[in-house]
């Protein structure tokens, strides 16, 4: 989760979370399956931005991993440091995504996982129409989100207090087909992070690709 300005508080939590996140996440099935879904897809050696990239693991990681040339993006310069450790032969930039230079067509696929939620609705609906633009034709869009109808809401995510904003499932769908991609498979869960102030939530995986036309 989380994506904003740095000094934000989205940047506060992540820097407070730091390595906590990861350990939270990691028994997550649905992100590894969504991953393989990923390499599957993926030519050997191609581009891939991973926006919100955490700790590194388990995206970066994994992608690197199998060859591919991984670029992480995250507000938190805690994450930033701990992930450019953790996967030394990925690059990760400290940088708030909605303020990137995104060329078009420059990524071969990129990586959304929960880094949407503390953004407000139209700056969610700008990037995901930027992050596809920056696709090559036929490109691959991963995106995972809590799909609740809530905008602003004050809640705690780990023991941290977090403004979020998302969309109904119905919405998030909407949200990728006016970017111009086209939902190739989907898996919804539900998932409690190994986390003592964790609770369960819902989660929602929508594979994507752009179209074919440029």
């Amino acid at each position: 989760m989380g994506d904003e300005v740095h000094g934000s508080p989205a940047a506060d939590v992540f820097d407070a979370l730091g390595v906590d996140y990861e350990k939270a996440f990691a028994s997550s099935t649905a992100h590894r399956a969504s991953l393989a879904w990923l390499l599957e897809r993926l030519s050997p050696g191609s581009a891939v931005l991973d926006v919100g990239s955490g700790t590194g693991r388990p995206t970066a990681a994994t992608l690197a991993g199998a060859g591919h040339r991984v670029l992480g993006v995250d507000v938190s310069p805690v994450m930033v440091e701990i992930a450019s450790r953790q996967v030394p032969e990925a690059e990760f930039r400290c940088d708030d995504v909605r303020r990137m230079a995104l060329p078009e067509g420059s990524y071969d696929a990129v990586c959304v996982y929960f880094s949407l939620l503390q953004m407000a609705r139209e700056e969610q609906r700008e990037l995901v129409g930027r992050l596809t633009a920056a696709l090559r034709p036929g490109g691959l869009l991963v995106l995972a989100t809590v799909p609740l109808d809530v905008e602003e809401f004050d809640g705690v995510f780990m023991g941290q207090p977090v403004r979020v904003t998302s969309f109904a499932a119905q919405d998030v769908h909407a949200l990728v087909r006016e970017a111009g991609l086209e939902v190739e498979w989907e898996e919804s869960t539900m998932f409690t992070p190994s986390h003592p102030a964790a609770r369960p939530e819902p989660q929602l995986f929508l594979h994507c690709r752009r179209g074919e036309a440029a």
